[in-house]
């Protein structure tokens, strides 16, 4: 089994990667969102579409200024759960910042043979693949750049992008089903 890296050890190749970092996001909902203060205020009602710059958006601003991209795919179930709704809810700060957030459903995920698990794809050559517990707590990631990897990698990004309908779209989708 490859080394698990804590995140936060890895977190500097958010800053440093030269052209593009995509990511799969594959879980139905995710511990650090339960646990944040943001959950809580969402849960209460609270507007959280347009939240102000945190330290992971500001970052994304400031590569999207260099010229790179940040851009991922959400894997979602039909209904949403709650961590998915909750993902939803908060994309409008994300995609505001220069990361763009698309989703596909399951079903389609499924039947393009997408991988199960979450990672990100760093410059089409280095994969950071996500390691979590049972309570969906992220324990770290392992990294990889074998070949065969960051090929399978490359290969889920493609077919996952041209799927995936962008946030705006797939939010119109979602309120009009509700």
């Amino acid at each position: 089994m490859p080394e698990v890296i804590p995140f936060k050890e890895i977190a500097h190749v958010f800053r440093t990667f030269e052209h593009t970092a995509w990511r799969l996001e594959t879980r139905r909902g995710y511990a650090t969102d339960r646990n944040s203060e943001t959950w809580a205020r969402w849960q209460a009602g609270e507007d959280v579409a347009l939240e102000p710059p945190d330290g992971w958006r500001r970052n994304v601003a400031e590569q999207t200024a260099l010229g790179k991209r940040f851009g991922r795919v959400r894997i979602i179930d039909q209904p949403l759960t709650e961590g998915q709704k909750f993902l939803l809810a908060r994309a409008p700060s994300n995609v505001a910042a220069g990361d763009e957030v698309r989703y596909l459903t399951r079903t389609d995920a499924d039947r393009l043979g997408l991988p199960d698990f979450d990672f990100w794809l760093l410059d089409s050559r280095t994969l950071l693949r996500f390691v979590f517990d049972e309570q969906d707590t992220t324990l770290g990631v392992t990294v990889s750049q074998e070949p065969t990897d960051v090929l399978a990698a490359c290969q889920a990004r493609d077919a996952a992008w041209h799927h995936a309908i962008r946030t705006a779209e797939f939010a119109r989708r979602v309120a009009s089903t509700v």
